[in-house]
């Protein structure tokens, strides 16, 4: 008898108590598309996935980037930054990801073989996301000076605008 009522605890115990440990991750955790974006970067600081801004961020947009249509949210971005949401407008060609703040970059080196003293190295070559001044020195590419400021998180300073 006891084995048949350990049975019929376990049996009547064992939904509830998967239900309740399937509900607590639910309860305090929520997922960044769950909150608005200004909520989610408050609770978390930051964060440096770079995502796609909600419909209400248009007017925003049109008024940091002064662009607006249907592109407009497409091509733009936010990511969280000390609490706050910051977006970023690819627009032509400003990067919105992380520099790549390499100082050997080998497609430069190849320029550089058929062009050993240009004074510079195309975009098309180095990348629109490198912060240097490039140019080939004895068949050689040497990054030259920085040309944009880069942020503690390793991010374009100027392309990012913070919403308000």
């Amino acid at each position: 008898m006891t084995r048949n009522v350990h049975q019929r605890i376990s049996q009547a115990i064992t939904p509830l108590l998967l239900a309740f440990l399937l509900a607590i991750p639910l309860s305090g955790v929520t997922r960044a598309q769950d909150q608005a974006p200004q909520h989610y970067c408050a609770s978390v600081g930051n964060d440096d996935q770079l995502r796609q801004p909600p419909p209400s961020f248009e007017g925003a947009i049109k008024r940091l980037f002064n662009v607006s249509g249907k592109y407009a949210l497409t091509a733009t971005y936010y990511r969280c930054a000390k609490g706050k949401v910051l977006l970023c407008y690819v627009g032509a060609n400003l990067p919105c990801g992380k520099a790549d703040m390499r100082t050997k970059l080998p497609p430069a080196n190849a320029w550089c073989n058929k062009n050993p003293n240009s004074s510079f190295i195309p975009m098309a070559v180095t990348g629109h996301d490198t912060p240097y001044n490039w140019r080939c020195v004895r068949g050689r590419a040497k990054p030259e000076g920085m040309i944009a400021k880069i942020d503690r998180r390793g991010f374009f300073t100027d392309n990012w605008k913070e919403l308000r």
